[in-house]
């Protein structure tokens, strides 16, 4: 007995001398499928503006983006305002078709003419103001160069943001582009807005308004409606007559 104790020991001994090696956890990464990816970037191309929408998430895996979405918007160079009733509009359309927020409006998604894909300032307040108060948001910036910007916020625990590593994943099946689809989304939703008049501002109320503004309907407030079945078009019509939470003014420079 006294043998085969002293044979096991040194194995012993050393497997108590050395310290246990913990794997570092997978850094997340914001990945799109083929599809998707080809996507946005001809969404990007088709005009000299700004695009904005939100990303589809797949149901396994919410950083894997399958789709992107437009709802009716404003578009210049340096701007992209949504209009109210088409964010409705689309959030009614996901929820019939079983969709939890979690999957089609955590992902915020728009691109930037130009080389640069970082964050303007009032990018950084929209994605604050918009999606403050949700668990998680992804704020993804694709600008006409190729560079991106992904950042992540979460609110559980203490709270944190970081930048993620984006990723085209071609192991997922994908299916032949269908740009004639696409270009017809992109000209019923991109709307390019008439010069301002030399003369006098049109008084009327501006079916597109600023995200910015201090009483807008915020996007968890919105979410918080739908979980609770209190989702009235109607109401929110009268709501967001003035302010809306999902237009984004930018101005660069």
């Amino acid at each position: 007995m006294e043998a085969v104790m002293s044979a096991e020991s040194p194995t012993t001994n050393r497997l108590r001398r050395e310290p246990r090696r913990l794997r570092r956890p997978r850094r997340p990464m914001l990945r799109f499928t083929p599809w998707a990816w080809a996507k946005l970037v001809f969404l990007r191309d088709l005009g000299p503006t700004e695009v904005g929408g939100f990303g589809i998430s797949s149901a396994d895996d919410l950083l894997l983006i399958e789709d992107i979405r437009l709802v009716r918007q404003r578009c210049t160079s340096v701007t992209v305002q949504f209009d109210d009733v088409a964010v409705a509009d689309f959030f009614d359309e996901m929820v019939d078709r079983g969709l939890t927020p979690e999957r089609f409006a955590r992902v915020w998604i728009h691109t930037h003419p130009g080389d640069s894909a970082s964050p303007s300032c009032v990018d950084e307040e929209t994605f604050v103001r918009s999606f403050g108060r949700s668990d998680w948001v992804l704020m993804f910036i694709l600008a006409e160069g190729g560079q991106t910007t992904a950042r992540l916020r979460f609110h559980v625990g203490p709270g944190g943001d970081c930048e993620l590593p984006v990723d085209v994943d071609f192991s997922c099946d994908f299916a032949a582009p269908n740009r004639a689809d696409w270009k017809e989304e992109y000209q019923r939703s991109v709307l390019l807005p008439p010069p301002p008049s030399p003369i006098v501002d049109d008084p009327r109320p501006q079916a597109f308004s600023s995200l910015l503004a201090d009483d807008a309907l915020t996007l968890d407030i919105f979410e918080q409606r739908l979980r609770d079945g209190d989702y009235d078009l109607g109401l929110l019509d009268e709501e967001w007559e003035i302010d809306s939470p999902f237009a984004e003014e930018v101005v660069y420079g």
